[in-house]
């Protein structure tokens, strides 16, 4: 069945193809199936200009649409992918980074190197030397990994 369905289409599968991964990219954007829809529609457009030559059969058709599909993607990379423009707010979801030189009060005393400070409505655990409650600090760094502070005494 599916032999039939290729030969009775013939170059007109590259285009039933290219047309199928431009649609899926119009559902699943993420600009890559477009450069292989494109690289289809080529070697489709190729396929109908000279079906009937000897050097064109299927094999040489795959090759040409692997190797195009190849360098459409990486084309469209280079064109594309040079977007990426500097964010004005660097720091916006980085909340521990947010706070490193602000000044703050223990809320709760600094023993064994571990305590609590409220900045806002959120208590956040510190480090840093031992220190009573009701010490002024100031945030000093950030371990994005588990928001943790080091303080240092004011």
């Amino acid at each position: 069945m599916f032999d039939r369905i290729i030969s009775e289409l013939g170059p007109w599968n590259w285009m039933v193809l290219g047309f199928v991964l431009l649609v899926m990219e119009v559902i699943a954007p993420g600009i890559f199936m477009l450069w292989i829809g494109i690289a289809a529609l080529v070697i489709g457009v190729i396929s109908l200009l000279v079906w009937d030559a000897s050097f064109w059969p299927w094999e040489v058709q795959v090759l040409a649409f692997l190797a195009l599909s190849l360098v459409s993607a990486l084309a469209g990379k280079k064109l594309v992918g040079g977007r990426n423009t500097p964010s004005d707010q660097p720091l916006l979801n980085r909340r521990g980074a947010q706070l490193v030189g602000r000044m703050a009060t223990l809320a709760e005393p600094i023993k064994d190197g571990r305590g609590r400070i409220k900045l806002g409505d959120t208590l956040w655990r510190v480090s840093g030397p031992d220190l009573p409650a009701g010490t002024q600090v100031r945030v000093v760094s950030s371990a994005d990994t588990d928001l943790e502070l080091t303080v240092e005494a004011v």
